[in-house]
């Protein structure tokens, strides 16, 4: 198979993709026609079905494996696919590993490291929380080494999540040890702790969506209560540090427009949104730069940044 990160306009394919999504819709002359997402696991292409009722078009829905023949065409400054043919392919005929976007990073290693700074902390009763979720809670560890950090912009592959907290609390590390005001071990658990509310936001790979649950609360809500509920496993777990504790949690976006229930009032709160805003950025920028492929020195206007994008020169 040719993966969608190496396709080019005009090109024909012939390949098994993963049919991340479908819906049927109608043109302005009230034709009928369908969209559909292939993915692999080096991106998404987006598809167009002209003539869904035409005899090259077999059934199958959103999330089944499908054999595919088209042509590559431009839409708006971006790839789409023609599709002229489209049947569900049987197993046997697809590796799944090839359609979902999955960590360069092992996950062996990625939980020792998680491990590792777990053990670096010495309150006995953020200690216990830490271990009660990342090593006892086998289904929620599960679920956290096979989840994205997001369903866009950064991090969004299996081992995403992971891969994100580990850099997030690696940068919390660093500035608890430059910053003798932080407190360290709040602060590496607020890093650790950040995000696990997207394990129930997000929905599993292949749909890796928001669930009714997470277009509701969010995750940031999500986390601060799941944090609350361990902390009353926990016997006298001190309130206020559970309150500290949380308050880093709703304010590691920073701000009320970003999705902040409350603005950082701690030093710890104030350095985990910045390690936070840092790991996302540099990673959105990694993927940008990647997908590009370095074909081009300009990249374009980019909205998140709201700047023309250059790749840096050779010196």
């Amino acid at each position: 198979m040719r993966f969608i990160n190496e396709l080019h306009e005009g090109d024909r394919i012939n390949g098994i993709y993963l049919c991340k999504q479908r819906q049927s819709a109608v043109t302005k002359n009230g034709k009928p026609y369908d969209s559909i997402i292939l993915q692999d696991k080096t991106g998404v292409l987006d598809g167009k079905i002209w003539d869904p009722n035409s005899l090259g078009i077999d059934e199958f829905d959103a999330l089944d494996y499908i054999e595919v023949m088209g042509d590559v065409t431009s839409f708006a400054g971006a790839m789409q696919l023609n599709v002229k043919r489209a049947r569900k392919a049987s197993e046997g005929e697809y590796n799944p590993a090839d359609y979902l976007p999955v960590s360069e990073n092992s996950t062996d290693d990625m939980y020792s490291q998680l491990l590792a700074m777990i053990g670096s902390v010495k309150n006995p009763y953020l200690s216990a929380l830490l271990k009660k979720l990342f090593v006892e809670d086998k289904e929620f560890l599960k679920s956290f080494e096979g989840h994205s950090a997001a369903k866009t912009v950064h991090h969004g592959f299996i081992g995403g999540l992971m891969e994100h907290t580990l850099s997030v609390t690696r940068l919390c590390d660093y500035m608890a040890g430059a910053y003798p005001l932080l407190k360290r071990d709040l602060l590496i658990t607020a890093a650790l702790l950040h995000d696990v509310g997207k394990t129930r936001e997000l929905s599993a790979f292949p749909m890796n969506d928001y669930t009714d649950e997470g277009q509701l609360l969010g995750h940031i809500i999500i986390g601060a209560q799941m944090i609350h509920d361990l902390a009353r496993e926990i016997p006298d777990f001190p309130t206020d540090l559970e309150n500290q504790l949380v308050h880093c949690i709703l304010a590691h976006h920073g701000e009320l427009e970003y999705g902040s229930p409350k603005k950082p009032a701690l030093a710890e709160a104030v350095a985990l949104n910045l390690a936070d805003n840092t790991d996302a950025r540099m990673e959105t920028l990694t993927e940008i730069f990647a997908a590009d492929k370095g074909k081009k020195e300009w990249l374009g206007y980019n909205r998140l940044f709201e700047s023309n994008l250059r790749r840096t020169g050779d010196f």
